[in-house]
């Protein structure tokens, strides 16, 4: 793919809006950007705060760790730091600057002032809204569809910001342009410095919460007991490295991490098992940035059709990509890959989502797995064919059945997932 072709540049863009960094679980963090928006807006630290989200929104948030906060979990929590001590210019690292005495403010803030917290009627999978009040002002920020797409802001009755919220991509490049076999054509041919910095801040930052993972003591320490007594196996170590960025960043862990699809664990999940091969086997680090562009685009492929938030557990999409980028930098082409790919989502698209919380180290480290194996079934001569169960005949026609079903035949699986995590 040369530079002239229409789809390069969006490739590159893609990459871009996708690999950012962000401290902290994504949807809490987007909570204390939406709260710090409204602070500003309003000119003052609020007096009172009324937070609608959607029901994602709760699921994910409900049982995370919001760093920064001492260890505090939950929406009151996120929409607290947010408001007392966020920079909203930061966007997704709003908390990343906190000290300690506003750490001890933000846990003064929630003995003192209310903080309402309701689903939202809202036909929006992905959505937040915070009404912030002092005095007689108020202010009003909302967020749909993605972690910094603001669509409204107030100032009492004074209109800032409105816009239409269309679709899920609105404000994003056109995903409909991507595919497996041209990312990796793009893969082989893309002009690294175009893609350098966002690559390169990938490797260091998804490496540096992975080995802290790997030396703390976060959350059920997935990472570390996928690697006992297992140090020296590549395929184990894979697994763990990835496993642990997710242990230490869903158990308030306050290294920033670069996301994918909005999500960090997918983010470390596309990235350390390709870093971790790379390393271990001695690849250029030219051979390691081509395998991570197709690694992070197979990931946000199959993440289009799905959605932002889903029932369908997005770390499977992840470890799909990473598989990708394994086959990649072991020499695999179009053929090689699209293989693994539709290997892979055969065998763990049944895991669902019940939101950001320990057990996700796990399903991080199952996805992961599904990536190798379906990977190893393509260089033993072995896959699944069109008709067994929901593959399809080609890769892009099995991509888009797997996002018909996260995003439409999980519809209710999703309410009812939302509603049993509600009851506890």
């Amino acid at each position: 793919m040369n530079k002239s072709d229409c789809c390069y540049e969006k490739y590159v863009q893609i990459l871009k809006e996708e690999l950012l960094p962000a401290m902290g679980c994504t949807e809490p963090i987007a909570i204390a950007y939406a709260a710090a928006k409204a602070r500003e807006v309003l000119g003052q630290c609020p007096e009172r705060l009324h937070v609608a989200v959607s029901g994602n929104i709760i699921k994910n948030v409900k049982s995370v760790v919001v760093p920064h906060t001492g260890g505090l979990r939950g929406i009151p929590a996120a929409a607290a730091v947010g408001a007392v001590a966020g920079d909203p210019e930061a966007e997704l690292e709003v908390i990343s600057h906190v000290t300690a005495e506003q750490i001890a403010d933000t846990a003064a803030y929630l003995q003192k002032n209310q903080i309402e917290v309701c689903c939202a009627d809202t036909p929006h999978i992905f959505d937040i809204q915070i009404t912030a009040y002092h005095g007689t002002d108020s202010a009003f920020v909302r967020i749909v569809d993605y972690h910094t797409n603001l669509v409204c802001i107030r100032r009492n009755e004074e209109v800032l910001l409105e816009k239409a919220c269309v679709t899920q991509a609105d404000g994003l490049t056109e995903r409909c342009c991507l595919s497996v076999e041209k990312i990796v054509d793009f893969a082989e041919t893309v002009d690294l410095e175009d893609v350098r910095e966002v690559l390169e801040r990938q490797i260091s930052y998804n490496m540096a919460i992975a080995e802290e993972g790997l030396r703390g003591d976060y959350g059920a320490n997935i990472g570390k007991t996928v690697l006992l007594h297992r140090e020296n196996d590549i395929n184990y170590k894979m697994r763990a490295y990835a496993a642990a960025g997710s242990d230490a960043r869903m158990n308030g862990c306050e290294l920033p991490v670069v996301i994918n699809s909005g999500s960090g664990n997918q983010g470390i999940t596309a990235s350390v098992p390709v870093i971790i091969y790379a390393r271990e086997t001695g690849k250029t680090h030219e051979e390691l940035l081509r395998a991570l562009c197709v690694s992070n685009l197979i990931t946000t492929h199959l993440k289009t059709g799905i959605g932002r938030l889903s029932a369908y557990c997005g770390a499977v999409s992840a470890g799909v990509g990473a598989g990708a980028g394994l086959a990649f930098i072991k020499g695999g082409r179009y053929e090689m890959i699209a293989h693994t790919v539709v290997n892979a989502v055969a065998v763990t698209s049944g895991i669902i989502c019940d939101g950001a919380k320990a057990s996700c180290a796990a399903k991080i480290a199952a996805a992961v797995d599904a990536g190798l194996l379906g990977l190893a079934m393509y260089e033993n001569g072995n896959q699944f064919f069109g008709g067994d169960g929901i593959v399809k005949t080609g890769v892009e026609n099995t991509i888009a059945t797997v996002g018909k079903l996260a995003r439409f035949g999980m519809e209710q699986t999703d309410k009812e997932i939302i509603h049993l995590m509600m009851e506890s």
